[in-house]
């Protein structure tokens, strides 16, 4: 018999996650491929424009994918026994309804899993899957550090502070990711990737207290009339947070998206280096890549209705 866990109950809901906005996931990718040893580097760098542009993809398939939802985010908050899931996948279900944990999110699962799909595709050298699998795997890992990936108050709906979600990840990163020093080190070895995956989202959901609170304080104090402009995108002008607003939301979180954002390379970067380890190391330079093809999802993503929205 199924246990139950102690949690909220309303009904299963797709959400949209669009973690650090699409250019910074492809960012993230691009600068962990500096962290690799110099015989993976080379083949990361040939690859290089792959591995960046199919960053987002887990994003894009979120609309076209009811499955693809749930691997982007967990609600901690909703989960009293959290100790007991922290363990595979296959285990967890046996104890819990499935049902019920992919409403909660399953994203480091879905981290290991990814992993494992790694380890693989580099032990039989196929290049497609190592480049599908890697861009991927960097997605969820980005996604996994951000805070608001944690919560079932995931765009601040139970907190008035609706917006919140895109204003972190999206409008912070935007504005000032040029500015941000993004060098990491060297990729480490990982040696068990779900326990990594869930001290991962555990030490995101730790600073989720300080991204409702800065906002809050900062909107309470700065005057209504300071909080919002109108911003373009492409051909459509939109209200947004104003510029002032994200400066100082920017300034007083005091290089908390610098650093998320850099864990997140160095994350990314060290899981691609220990899946390749596990599989023994490969020599992947004398694979014919003639076959790699331009896989990314392509569609007009403001045509497509949203999952979980981002109550703008």
């Amino acid at each position: 018999m199924k246990q139950s866990l102690i949690i909220f109950s309303f009904p299963l809901i797709s959400v949209l996650i669009s973690a650090w906005g699409f250019q910074p996931h492809k960012m993230i990718n691009l600068n962990a491929i500096y962290s690799l040893p110099p015989d993976l580097a080379i083949f990361y760098k040939k690859h290089h424009f792959q591995i960046r542009e199919f960053a987002v993809n887990a994003d894009k398939r979120v609309y076209i994918d009811p499955e693809e939802s749930p691997r982007h985010f967990i609600d901690l908050d909703k989960v009293d026994n959290l100790d007991s899931l922290e363990i595979p996948w296959h285990k967890v279900k046996e104890k819990y309804d499935e049902k019920l944990l992919l409403s909660k999110g399953i994203i480091p699962w879905q981290m290991d899993k990814s992993y494992r799909q790694l380890v693989l595709a580099f032990y039989k050298k196929d290049i497609q899957r190592i480049i599908k699998i890697s861009a991927d795997l960097g997605h969820y890992t980005a996604d996994a550090h951000v805070p608001l990936h944690t919560t079932s108050n995931y765009n601040g709906q139970f907190s008035n502070q609706i917006g919140i979600h895109a204003l972190w990840e999206t409008r912070l990163p935007e504005m000032f990711f040029n500015k941000y020093k993004l060098m990491v080190g060297k990729a480490k070895y990982i040696d068990n990737v779900l326990k990594f995956s869930w001290e991962t989202v555990k030490e995101s959901h730790s600073l989720l207290d300080s991204v409702l609170k800065i906002e809050k304080d900062l909107s309470s104090r700065l005057p209504k009339i300071l909080h919002r402009s109108y911003i373009q995108r492409g051909q459509q002008i939109h209200t947004n947070y104003s510029d002032l607003y994200v400066i100082n939301y920017h300034q007083e979180l005091n290089g908390m998206v610098q650093r998320r954002m850099k864990k997140s390379i160095h994350s990314v970067g060290s899981l691609w280096f220990s899946a390749w380890v596990d599989a023994g190391q490969p020599d992947l330079s004398k694979i014919s890549t003639n076959s790699i093809l331009d896989d990314s999802i392509k569609f007009d993503i403001n045509n497509i209705p949203k999952g979980r929205e981002e109550w703008h």
